[in-house]
């Protein structure tokens, strides 16, 4: 919170002191960018092996348990419920704000976006690329004394890295006894990775402060003047979701909400002002484990799967809202048939573009779906980074909140540990041992965890 609150002040100072004279950001706005850039990158670069790692991990910890087909089952239904409500209440506020009839701009203004979503996404997402998931990009760009620069990036896809992970430690399960060393390697390697991953959280509150003071500098609000009522419909809508809709369904679940919010609260602050529900995988991963009381063996499951296709901010309010924007902007009419398709996309569609990342993605699809100009995205590009730090916030709450749901309704949640969720937990020295990685040792999951994990439910 003190980062948070340093870095708005900075941010603020940095976006009063203005560009250099050369137009370029002055030396804060670089300092702050720099500061956060580095630490979500540090959150990403561990992302890829604590993925294989814990999946790995987590089958082998199921070898006695016969539910796993059900909590998957149970989670994707929680996914689809979560995303059905969250659309209608995007749809509704669209409706009720009617912001393409309000907006400053005008389809003058409109573009094409090189990034789309198509419903074959998922099966090219879903089949690995490579044996590691890894892939790079290389863009090409003309100069003006006619010579040409390269720039290459390299990515990684969390779905192919789940797929793949899932199937090693399936064929490590089949293999009996031939595959206990691997077994005992990947144990030794999680305990590894989460020591690491324990000493980068640490510098949160860093990371914090560059991140919020970047966009305070380099966005501030002034774009948001012609788009007021669309992002007002948007931002009402995320907070009806997060403060509405999810207390609801963790009391029609018998689950205290304070609790809830206390332990998901540091997954919730780091995705709001990194705008990255991959990047805030891990600490979303470590709070479920640590604060809420979800077993580790569903957990290393369900949020690396949650952070590709659990995505109510991103892939059912805001699509549903934008949607409606670019319908009144170009005058095209919505008939009832228009709103369940809205429904049905957002519902299936986040699944259907996981091997793709951005709400920009997901929007494409809405609306060639629908049949609307996909130019009217190019409208909203101006105010999308402000608008996604409160998508991505929803995103990784509602990451959190399916787990933990499901868990308590399969009877596997520890309910003390949920009573007693506290933010500070999460930095203690023995969470990266003792809870994520297994026993003190890594050797093995602790007796109380893998008790509460019955092989009738």
């Amino acid at each position: 919170m003190l980062g948070l609150a340093v870095g708005v002040l900075l941010g603020w100072l940095a976006n009063r002191m203005g560009p250099t004279t050369a137009g370029d950001p002055n030396w804060l706005t670089t300092t702050l960018e720099t500061i956060g850039s580095s630490f979500v990158t540090l959150l990403k670069t561990v992302v890829p092996p604590l993925i294989f790692t814990a999946i790995i991990a987590s089958i082998a910890n199921l070898r006695s348990v016969t539910n796993a087909a059900r909590l998957a089952g149970q989670t994707l239904i929680w996914f689809a419920i979560t995303a059905a409500i969250s659309v209608v209440v995007g749809i509704g506020l669209g409706l009720l704000f009617q912001p393409g009839n309000r907006a400053g701009v005008s389809i003058d203004d409109a573009a094409e976006v090189g990034a789309s979503g198509s419903w074959t996404d998922f099966l090219s997402g879903l089949i690995p690329s490579n044996f590691l998931g890894i892939s790079a990009d290389t863009t090409v760009t003309p100069g003006a004394d006619g010579t040409f620069s390269t720039e290459t990036s390299i990515g990684f896809n969390v779905l192919q890295i789940l797929v793949i992970a899932l199937a090693i430690g399936i064929a490590a399960l089949k293999s009996g006894s031939k595959a206990d060393p691997f077994l005992a390697f990947n144990r030794s390697a999680l305990s590894i990775i989460q020591k690491v991953l324990w000493w980068i959280i640490r510098l949160a509150p860093l990371g914090t402060l560059g991140l919020i003071g970047n966009a305070v500098a380099t966005y501030g609000w002034a774009s948001l003047g012609s788009l007021a009522w669309f992002a007002a419909a948007v931002y009402v809508g995320l907070a009806v979701v997060l403060f509405v809709v999810y207390p609801v369904l963790l009391r029609a679940n018998g689950l205290n909400i304070l609790s809830y919010f206390r332990g998901a609260w540091p997954a919730i602050q780091l995705a709001f002002v990194s705008r990255s529900s991959v990047g805030t995988m891990p600490v979303t991963e470590r709070v479920v484990e640590r604060n809420l009381g979800v077993p580790r063996e569903y957990a290393s499951f369900a949020v690396p799967l949650g952070s590709t296709t659990k995505m109510d901010g991103c892939a059912s309010i805001y699509p549903a809202i934008s949607a409606i924007f670019v319908a009144e902007i170009f005058g095209i009419h919505l008939s009832f048939t228009d709103y369940l398709l809205i429904a049905f996309v957002s519902v299936v569609g986040s699944a259907a573009t996981a091997g793709l990342t951005g709400a920009v993605v997901m929007l494409t699809l809405t609306l060639s779906t629908l049949g609307l100009p996909l130019a009217g995205v190019g409208l909203l590009l101006a105010i999308d980074p402000i608008l996604d730090m409160g998508r991505t916030a929803v995103n990784v709450a509602g990451q959190a909140l399916v787990p933990t749901i499901v868990a308590k309704r399969e009877g596997i949640l520890d309910e003390k540990r949920y009573a007693a969720a506290a933010a500070e937990d999460l930095f203690s020295d023995d969470s990266a041992d003792g809870v994520l990685a297994g026993s003190p040792d890594g050797s093995a999951p602790r007796a109380a965890e893998t008790s509460r994990v019955p092989s009738n439910a």
